[in-house]
């Protein structure tokens, strides 16, 4: 829900959500026939696309675990997990890797998995998956751009962007500069990407 040392509420509207999130982590692997690997699951390499995405995930669940920052370990793995389910062929050794992901925060449902996946011993003592750095590397992150605190528009943009780049292209792109017509800005805002945490432009305006 939040960070280990940040106190938060309890609420049971939270828990639907993960129990979501590892029912279509099920349904990746199997058919409804709980006993039987779904038709789209292939052993296939992972084309381009997917293995940078497993490999970002592999990097960030590693350090999130590392740091104690489970919450955000699982929204990498929720991610890992929307991407999968929009490919028509789902690569069996990415669900295996996946699965290894799963076991520290989700052990019996990992386990079972992992059996049916067709492996005859426990995932318990299989090594932790490693990453490849070159496939790692965000190329591209998502730029939020706000006017006076609310999101206006979101861009994809080079993950090294700079400040005055950032603020340049929040101010210029088409739906941007209809929106600033008339307003003048007297304050531009620049908050750089930080782990778990996309970069962001707020432009303060007046009429």
């Amino acid at each position: 829900m939040r960070p280990l040392e940040v106190v938060k509420p309890w609420s049971t509207r939270d828990v639907i959500g993960v129990r979501r999130w590892l029912e279509r982590s099920w349904r990746l692997s199997l058919d409804e026939d709980p006993g039987r690997v779904a038709a789209g699951v292939r052993d296939l390499p992972a084309d381009e696309a997917t293995s940078r995405l497993l490999h970002r995930t592999i990097k960030a669940v590693t350090q999130d675990l590392d740091g104690l920052r489970f919450n955000t370990a699982i929204a990498r793995l929720m991610e890992l997990v929307n991407g999968l389910t929009a490919l028509p062929v789902k690569p069996r050794p990415v669900l295996e890797t996946y699965v290894l992901l799963l076991a520290p925060f989700a052990p019996h449902v990992a386990e079972e998995l992992w059996e049916k996946l067709g492996h005859l011993n426990t995932l318990a003592y299989e090594p932790w998956p490693l990453f490849d750095e070159a496939l790692a590397a965000v190329n591209e992150i998502e730029l939020v751009v706000q006017v006076n605190g609310k999101v206006r528009d979101r861009l994809m943009v080079p993950a090294a962007i700079e400040k005055d780049e950032a603020l340049r292209l929040g101010r210029t792109t088409e739906r941007m500069a209809a929106l600033l017509v008339g307003k003048a800005i007297v304050k531009e805002i620049f908050v750089p990407a930080r782990p778990g945490k996309t970069p962001l432009v707020n432009l303060v305006v007046k009429e």
